[in-house]
């Protein structure tokens, strides 16, 4: 098969990795791409908001299937456009992509359905706003209606904080997507994210992971696109599984194919788990970063044949199978970062860091000059290993981490500390 990426970020070079393992592809390229997936796929300089020119790119190389990575370009409606050009592209519609880019459609969904949720309210002018988080107290979490690369949320610790946030939504902090905010209930409890692959009538769950969005140990700091992640959780136990996916994901499934807006894709719910059971946060209509980075090495089918069985609908025939490790990754980030940080700056010993036994670096942020790895993102390294507990795979990462010579980055260095917490209570 021929396939095409569209992305580059960690995830892409996460997915470009497993996908390159397929004996189905014949021709791989990936659009932009990184210099870490240049490794794995021919990267080609294309911008992929522009969808004629994806279109014309595909035809010219009789490209049998689209991986869309990123959500901007699912929002942006290019598995329509490459539905019309008749090319296969694993991702959900224009529509269906709303799931992520409008909290406000989620919510909606939620109560026409009945998916357990937070309570919420919608507002499209900063006084109504102040005066309903006025009205309900603090804490409370405002956000932004559309996408904001994952910036757009503010869990707001004091009715300050809350109309802080609303003010800077209002004023244009997020663009287009504050036009509109989203002002829901806090939701206690422990977060957990959860994927499953859906075809527009059928949806099977992928393993369980968790995320670290705080920027600094501990979960301090402000939130991130994400710090690291880890695979499987114990907070997911199997009750907690078939609850998720007997209230949220398949009442989500049912009900936007009874809308006439099926979701295909993968969907990845956001879960916070609260003394009355599992309850949505937020949807995203992608592969999750980093959780994506863990997915993929723990994955023993092969991605392929998964991606295409969600395209043609054919999952009610379909199982995936997981190796019985625990992977863990450590996002190494730019010094600044999610604020301001410097770009260019030289990345050394990643050949000696990826000795390390199990350890896979999947690059986020990177370009190749003159011979050398550079920075070119906040978010920029993906440092991943496996092993029999988490406690391990944290072990190795961190062993990777501390063979890599870049001054100006940093990482949490606590990345699965629940899970490790939980093996050293059983030991």
């Amino acid at each position: 098969m021929h396939i095409l990426l569209l992305g580059s970020g960690g995830r892409e070079h996460a997915l470009a990795w497993k996908i390159a393992a397929s004996p189905l592809v014949t021709k791989f390229w990936c659009a932009p791409g990184n210099a870490g997936i240049a490794k794995e796929a021919e990267c080609v300089a294309l911008d992929i908001a522009d969808h004629a020119a994806v279109i014309d790119f595909c035809k010219k190389n009789a490209v049998e299937l689209v991986v869309v990575g990123p959500e901007t370009p699912l929002a942006a409606g290019i598995v329509d456009d490459l539905a019309a050009a008749g090319i296969k592209a694993f991702g959900p519609s224009k529509v269906a992509a709303q799931l992520e880019s409008s909290k406000g459609f989620t919510k909606a969904l939620c109560t026409e359905f009945g998916i357990p949720t937070g309570a919420y309210k919608r507002f499209t002018n900063a006084q109504d706003a102040r005066d309903y988080v006025q009205s309900q107290g603090a804490p409370i979490v405002i956000k932004a209606d559309g996408l904001a690369a994952g910036k757009g949320v503010v869990v707001a610790k004091t009715l300050r904080e809350a109309e802080d946030a609303i003010a800077m939504m209002f004023e244009g902090a997020f663009g287009e997507a504050g036009t509109e905010v989203v002002i829901e209930e806090f939701l206690p409890g422990r977060e957990i994210s959860f994927f499953a692959l859906c075809d527009g009538e059928t949806a099977i769950p992928l393993a369980s992971a968790q995320d670290h969005k705080r920027v600094f140990d501990h979960d301090v700091g402000p939130n991130t696109g994400g710090m690291g992640a880890y695979s499987p959780t114990p907070l997911v136990t199997p009750a907690i599984h078939d609850a998720i996916m007997a209230k949220i994901i398949l009442p989500t499934v049912s009900g936007m194919k009874q809308r006439g807006t099926p979701f295909r894709g993968v969907l990845y719910a956001g879960i916070m788990l609260t003394t009355q059971g599992p309850k949505l946060f937020e949807f995203n209509v992608r592969f999750g970063d980093p959780e994506c980075q863990v997915l993929m090495l723990r994955m023993m089918s092969d991605i392929v044949p998964a991606l295409l069985a969600a395209c043609d609908g054919e999952l009610k025939h379909f199982d995936l199978r997981w190796y019985p490790e625990s992977a863990l990754t450590v996002v190494m980030a730019a010094k600044g970062y999610p604020g301001d940080y410097q770009k260019g700056t030289r990345i050394g010993g990643l050949d000696d860091a990826a000795k390390v036994d199990t350890v896979e670096i999947f690059h986020a942020g990177t370009v190749a000059k003159d011979g050398a790895i550079l920075a070119n993102g906040g978010r920029v390294l993906n440092v991943c290993a496996l092993g029999k507990t988490v406690t391990e795979a944290q072990g190795r990462a961190y062993q990777a981490i501390d063979r890599i010579d870049w001054p100006e980055g940093f990482c949490r260095r606590d990345i699965g500390w629940q899970a490790v917490e939980a093996e050293k209570a059983k030991n």
